[in-house]
């Protein structure tokens, strides 16, 4: 078994005086993918924001690719190649499909994948057809895509994804689908957000499932879309 590429133990992180992860624990191996899975309101997104340094919080093991990163901001975090899409996008609007991306570029980096606009534009054919269109005239499906691909020029080790499926169309989240396991394929390292178990099982190795801030499964993804109890207690599915 190679080393953790992610490393998580007894994550707790707080809004103010409010907490909300609990002894959080989670480790992701190189080229694996893995979904954090719950409902609403779980801790998924808390949980990839507490990893990165954007909130208050404290672990007993913190590690990216061997390095405690406990005590660095989230720009350091960032530099060492862990990748963040968020959900809300942010994309610049009145910028174009290439001028995102070219905000995005990072040089190559030891031990990722090499992302070129050429490359990016095979993993995501939508956005070939519009190099020039600008962001604010894309649909939701295709700035998310753009989202994806910007983070990607930035050369990541490790890119977690926070709900890529959520309010975008079927064709988009198929294609989303086939992006994430070329990805994989392709030696990236991804952590997913979701609260579509259909789609996650569609890309993911093991699953984490939260539940008001705790981790309430941890296992194969074939294990829980089989068993329907787990799916009903987590999940509601």
């Amino acid at each position: 078994m190679s080393a953790p590429m992610l490393q998580v133990q007894d994550l707790c992180a707080w809004y103010g005086r409010a907490q909300v992860l609990f002894d959080v624990s989670l480790s992701v191996a190189p080229g694996e993918v893995v979904a954090l899975l719950g409902r609403n309101g779980a801790g998924k997104s808390t949980t990839m924001k507490a990893i990165l340094g954007m909130v208050s919080r404290r672990a007993q093991v913190l590690s990216f690719d061997g390095q405690d990163i406990r005590a660095l901001p989230a720009h350091r975090i960032a530099r060492m190649g862990l990748g963040w899409v968020p959900e809300d996008r942010r994309i610049f609007t009145d910028l174009s499909v290439l001028e995102n991306l070219e905000v995005g570029r990072q040089p190559p980096r030891a031990g990722a994948p090499q992302w070129t606009v050429p490359s990016l534009f095979a993993l995501f054919p939508n956005l070939a057809q519009m190099p020039d269109r600008l962001g604010g005239r894309m649909s939701g499906g295709e700035q998310q895509m753009l989202t994806v691909a910007r983070t990607l020029m930035g050369q990541p080790r490790v890119v977690l994804l926070d709900e890529p499926s959520e309010g975008v169309a079927p064709v988009i989240v198929a294609q989303m689908a086939r992006s994430i396991n070329e990805m994989k394929r392709q030696g990236l390292t991804v952590v997913l957000s979701e609260q579509n178990l259909s789609f996650a099982a569609q890309v993911s190795d093991r699953a984490y499932v939260l539940e008001k801030g705790q981790v309430r499964f941890e296992g194969s993804m074939a294990r829980l879309t089989s068993d329907a109890a787990l799916r009903h207690e987590w999940l509601g599915v």
